[in-house]
């Protein structure tokens, strides 16, 4: 499939996928988060000293928070995304408890420029679709594409979605990198040698 078809084609997912992620109601969204913290913390390994990656939630994404807190309180430790530029990865930069937060861009929070960096053992990703095949379909900027390829070693990608943002298909490019899981209120899936 050519360059301009594959585009067109994710655009109009895109457009799908937020029409589907807006119509979801305030307590479906509530529920949703809810429901999908359970099931992280039920299925998916992670080891006491691994860092965890996730992301302040903006517009109507499934909100990270409850399974953020959960981790912190558990003295796991948490990294939060800053948008550095337009063509660069993520800047991780742990969350300590107690620490503030400060406007990111994007309508998102994060810890301060002071705060320390850490490179995670496990991200939590934002998407607005998902396949059966573990392609995620994301926003188009290729912040986390870019950001995993800079890593020394690709960590574990969890998917944080609701169920109703699986699509059929999503045309999967050479710089795309699949999940390894997802997580949706009605359970985890895993992908490739997870599965």
């Amino acid at each position: 499939m050519a360059d301009e078809a594959v585009d067109a084609e994710k655009t109009a997912l895109r457009r799908q996928a937020h029409a589907v992620r807006a119509a979801l109601s305030p307590q479906s969204r509530a529920e949703g988060a809810q429901a999908v913290a359970a099931h992280f913390f039920e299925n998916i390994a992670f080891g006491p000293e691994d860092v965890i990656a996730g992301y302040w939630r903006i517009r109507d994404e499934l909100d990270c928070q409850p399974i953020l807190i959960r981790l912190m309180d558990g003295g796991q430790k948490v990294v939060l995304p800053v948008v550095a530029g337009p063509d660069a990865p993520l800047d991780l930069r742990l969350w300590e408890a107690d620490a503030p937060l400060y406007e990111a861009g994007f309508g998102t929070l994060a810890p301060s420029d002071l705060a320390p960096r850490a490179a995670p053992d496990l991200i939590l990703v934002p998407l607005l679709g998902f396949d059966a095949r573990g392609t995620r379909l994301g926003y188009g900027g290729g912040y986390y594409d870019r950001t995993i390829a800079a890593l020394a070693k690709k960590p574990l990608l969890v998917g944080l979605a609701f169920a109703a943002q699986e699509v059929p298909e999503v045309p999967r490019e050479t710089h795309d990198v699949p999940l390894d899981a997802v997580v949706t209120e009605e359970g985890v899936r895993f992908f490739g040698a997870k599965a």
